[in-house]
């Protein structure tokens, strides 16, 4: 009996309860083969035009041998067996695929094409006119050559192998598209008929199965129009803006709607009428006819619309919210976002606030006791723009540049035009207070300055400047809250960075006029920062915290959207002025800053001590659950950063001898001797006010005057000092990097040294300005003491790389990261490497 006539005879001999072991055999390997075809798992032979089974999986080559062994019985050769079961595997092959028999193909006439032998499917959706009015459609299944997608036929009219593997490709789509299932039982699997309802599940299910199993549906072009939901967002007043975006008058809406756009995807999206949205949403098929043409909706966006058309067809919208919507073009309607059609009204503020970095410089007002530079004359224009539309902003300029004379001559602006509501009333860290009280007296001499801090707590009359510290804000927050203010201004406002900290949380009761933010570092280590002061600036221009996590920060930080980038450049650039010294015509005059790292090497004990800690720690590091390893792993970096600054600091020894035990102790000696014989003056940071304690009395020992600024002095005493150094009572500073790093005027230093890094090269930019800014004279060298070999060095090398992404507001805090790495990464980044000993090598190292 011929292959082809065996084929049914052999299935059905497998429903009997016995059958012989070689029928068995037989019938066995044919329906493999048959299943093995279905897949597509057909070659040509070599030697001619026939077909064999080919391409196996590893699984499916299993099967093979298990049926061998299964069906071959005892004293069979396994090898004979195999080879037998292979032959029937082959002859089925080329029985089937040469001539297709069994239900669902039908038998091909003598002219039939051959075809390609291997397709892919997909689907085309057909729709005459009479259909279309009852809502239904056909779908036509077409196959692809696979080596030429290009060459597509109709199901109907493929022969040849291609008809087995089109089968494959059906059976797999209607896993994805249960609807597909009837055209598996067709003697000619070609065409399948829709009805209203079945039109639907395509649109919304079918399409996106179909498309993750690789089946296109091709629509037709009089069907291609389309619907999207946009907004347009409108001024419930007459003139907006006129009180102030913050004002009771403020006020606006936004009216969602569908718009439909025709074939031609070049022409714009016209909004449906009232008439047009109702009789969308009352049709019972996603099949509408609008304008003359047919539409096909999908069934979400129809109940979407109906939701919207019965429960809020127009909606009052924050001020925040309508200026986020014409800076950015689209609006959070249900979760989604919007396309935003902008009324005429929403376009004015679009310019208007678009426009603010780009005014015409204002003239500085009369009452000012200076001269404006150029570049702090549009910055105080940037401020005057914003603040008289009721908004705020984030002076983000580098230190020195002159922020605080910027504010002056904005508070003096809207005092000279009539348009301060109340005083002004800045909050700042306590070491500032005396720099902003003797800054207001000469640059406003004609106003009144008050502190309101310590003793002095006494608001009643105040109509100037009142000066309050985050403490004392934090504190008698209800008691600022209560006082009616034009201008509320947060300096170094990277202090309410962290919007749940309770200092953050309390700022944001005070209520004022406007707001405006002084930072040079409005982003230190992720967006959420910016996040923090801009939403307090501008409350609600990025929404909420989790939504601008979702929708900003996340695909910003990881770099898969340039777009999204680019539209959140554009939400906040008008709030948002950033100055560089280095940018041209900033500040020409500023000397030359040179920044080296000094790499200096370890003593014996500080090797003995780092590698000691690095075992241990990693040991309870390596066993730990997630919680406890992050916390076992800042304390590492920790006590590793300690041991390079010196044994001393690490082993909390505050008496005992210091020269000899410290590589970095010894260049900072010679560093200091050479800075003084030239007549010069230095800062030196540490993090650590036990580091600057032992550097206080090592050089009190040389014979060395210092002051030392750290946080827990009170305001008078930091002043004190700063006047002292400015004065040169003494030629070094010693100074805590989180006390002394901001806001100080100390031009009369011109070396800084960082004796330990704080792995975050923003905050050491910061602390670097406090000799770098306006007012210096000479050229200001920065030495970085890093330790070689050591975490210092490899973290040093990370931050390169932060530094840019700082320059693009991103990035992460390095010690945070640090944490996350796993076991292996983090041990490779704190072994002690070769190169780190060596500088000292006298008996009392060891």
């Amino acid at each position: 009996m011929p292959m082809r006539g065996a084929i049914p005879v052999l299935t059905r001999a497998l429903r009997r309860e016995e059958v012989h072991r070689s029928v068995g055999l037989l019938a066995g390997a044919t329906l493999l083969a048959l299943r093995l075809v279905a897949e597509g798992r057909v070659r040509r032979a070599e030697t001619g035009e026939a077909w064999r089974i080919g391409g196996l999986s590893p699984g499916e080559e299993e099967s093979v041998r298990r049926l061998a062994l299964a069906r071959g019985g005892a004293g069979s050769d396994p090898a004979a067996v195999e080879t037998l079961v292979r032959s029937v595997l082959d002859a089925v092959a080329d029985a089937v695929t040469s001539r297709p028999v069994g239900a669902g193909w039908r038998e091909p006439e003598d002219d039939d094409p051959a075809g390609p032998d291997q397709v892919t499917v997909s689907l085309r959706v057909e729709a005459p006119e009479e259909q279309l009015e009852v809502g239904s459609l056909s779908l036509v299944v077409q196959a692809h050559d696979v080596e030429d997608p290009s060459h597509v036929v109709d199901a109907a009219d493929l022969g040849g192998a291609g008809r087995v593997s089109l089968l494959a490709g059906l059976r797999e789509a209607a896993a994805a598209w249960p609807m597909l299932e009837p055209l598996l039982a067709e003697r000619v699997p070609d065409r399948l008929e829709l009805e209203a309802d079945q039109v639907a599940s395509l649109l919304e299910h079918g399409v996106p199965a179909l498309r993750s199993v690789g089946v296109d549906v091709f629509w037709p072009k009089a069907l291609r129009a389309e619907i999207t939901p946009r907004a347009r967002v409108v001024s419930r007043q007459e003139a907006p803006l006129q009180t102030g975006l913050f004002g009771p008058d403020a006020l606006f809406a936004f009216d969602w709607r569908l718009a439909v756009r025709g074939p031609d995807q070049d022409a714009s999206a016209v909004d449906l009428t009232d008439e047009e949205m109702a009789a969308l949403v009352a049709s019972a098929t996603p099949i509408v006819r609008l304008r003359d043409s047919w539409v096909v909706v999908d069934p979400a966006l129809a109940r979407q619309a109906r939701r919207r058309i019965t429960s809020a067809p127009s909606t009052d919208v924050t001020p925040a919210a309508a200026v986020r919507a014409a800076l950015t073009g689209v609006v959070e309607v249900d979760g989604e976002e919007v396309e935003v059609h902008p009324g005429a009204s929403l376009l004015r503020l679009q310019e208007r606030v678009a426009g603010v970095t780009s005014t015409s410089p204002l003239p500085q007002p009369a009452g000012l006791a200076g001269t404006l530079r150029d570049y702090q004359r549009r910055g105080f224009t940037w401020l005057a723009e914003l603040t008289g539309m009721g908004l705020g902003g984030c002076l983000a300029d580098d230190m020195g540049l002159g922020k605080t004379l910027t504010l002056i001559a904005l508070h003096l602006h809207r005092r000279e035009r009539g348009l301060a509501a109340g005083p002004t009333l800045v909050v700042c860290p306590t070491s500032l207070l005396g720099n902003w009280e003797a800054e207001v007296r000469r640059f406003a001499p004609g106003e009144e300055v008050r502190r309101f801090h310590g003793s002095r707590r006494e608001l009643s009359g105040s109509d100037g400047f009142v000066l309050t510290t985050y403490g004392t804000m934090r504190r008698d927050a209800a008691t600022l809250a209560a006082h009616p203010w034009d201008l509320v201004v947060a300096d170094e406002a990277q202090h309410v960075k962290n919007a749940k900290a309770s200092v953050a949380k309390q700022l944001r009761t005070i209520g004022s006029s406007c707001r405006v933010a002084l930072t040079g570092t409005p982003v230190e280590n992720d967006l959420s920062e910016l996040w923090a002061i801009l939403d307090w600036v501008v409350p609600g221009l990025l929404g909420s915290r989790a939504a601008f996590r979702k929708v900003w920060a996340a695909p910003i930080e990881a770099g898969v959207d340039p777009e999204v980038t680019r539209r959140f450049a554009a939400l906040v650039e008008p709030f948002l002025l950033r100055r560089r010294k280095s940018d041209p015509g900033i500040a020409p005059e500023l000397p030359a800053k040179t920044e080296t790292d000094d790499i200096v090497g370890m003593t014996r004990e500080q090797v003995v001590l780092y590698q000691t800690l690095v075992r241990d720690s990693m040991e309870q590091i390596e066993r730990a659950d997630p919680e406890t390893r992050r916390g076992l792993v800042l304390a590492m970096l920790t006590g590793l950063k300690q041991i390079c600054n010196h044994p001393a600091h690490y082993l909390h020894q505050a008496a005992g001898r210091l020269p000899g035990r410290s590589a970095k102790l010894e260049l900072l000696e010679e560093l200091v001797a050479t800075i003084l014989a030239e007549g010069g003056s230095v800062l030196v940071f540490t993090q650590y006010v036990a580091m600057a304690r032992l550097l206080e009395r090592r050089l009190a020992e040389l014979g060395v005057g210092t002051l030392l600024l750290h946080g827990g002095l009170a305001a008078g005493e930091r002043e004190r000092m700063v006047d002292a150094f400015q004065a040169g009572l003494a030629p070094v500073f010693l100074l805590s990097l989180k006390a002394g790093g901001t806001g100080l005027n100390l031009t009369r230093a011109d070396h800084v040294i960082h004796v330990d890094r704080w792995w975050n090269p923003a905050v050491e930019d910061q602390a670097t300005d406090r000799a770098h800014r306006i007012g210096q004279t000479r050229p200001v060298q920065v030495h970085r003491l890093v330790t070689e070999g050591t975490i210092e060095q490899r973290v040093g090398q990370l931050l390169v790389r932060k530094r840019e992404l700082a320059e693009a507001v991103l990035g992460r805090g390095a010690e945070p990261a640090l944490t996350e790495l796993s076991d292996a990464e983090l041990r490779d980044l704190v072994t002690l490497t070769s190169g780190g000993p060596g500088t000292s090598d006298s008996p009392g190292d060891a």
